[in-house]
């Protein structure tokens, strides 16, 4: 389902898929089945979120972004893509992956060019500045490892 006051450019979007409304889709990027993008989300062309996903409101997702399967983005959370941000000057694409299972809490802020693990949760609120493993609960500014999961 695509809402009306969407704005999806891109064709290929599964039926299973829901789209809400006042979200921006580029024509480019790769959304999977059984996915809810929720209001006031935008997606960029070199995107691509996996099956079984959800992007709660308020989220943006820039270009150099992965999204494995089954994962779960709270509102608000904020991604990254350039180191040294300047205004209409090229930059170097920093790609982020977020694997499989993986839960990241409202208003989180993930840096570019990190990878968070599979079945891996990011507390609500958090900077994550590198890496997280595999099965670990990180949380704080900036995240820091917590326990096993």
């Amino acid at each position: 389902m695509i809402h009306p006051l969407a704005d999806c450019l891109n064709k290929d979007i599964p039926d299973s898929t829901n789209i809400w409304q006042f979200v921006v889709v580029l024509p480019q990027a790769s959304i999977g089945e059984n996915c809810n993008i929720c209001a006031h989300c935008f997606i960029e062309n070199d995107v691509v979120i996996g099956n079984n996903v959800t992007i709660k409101s308020g989220v943006y997702l820039w270009d150099g972004l992965v999204i494995e399967d089954n994962v779960q983005v709270g509102p608000n959370v904020t991604f990254t893509n350039d180191k040294y941000p300047r205004a209409k000057t090229p930059f170097k694409l920093q790609r982020t992956l977020i694997k499989k299972n993986a839960s990241i809490g409202a208003g989180s802020i993930v840096l570019g060019g990190v990878v968070i693990g599979e079945n891996a949760m990011v507390g609500a609120g958090s900077v994550v500045t590198k890496d997280i493993p595999d099965n670990e609960l990180w949380l704080g500014n900036p995240a820091r490892f917590i326990r096993k999961i």
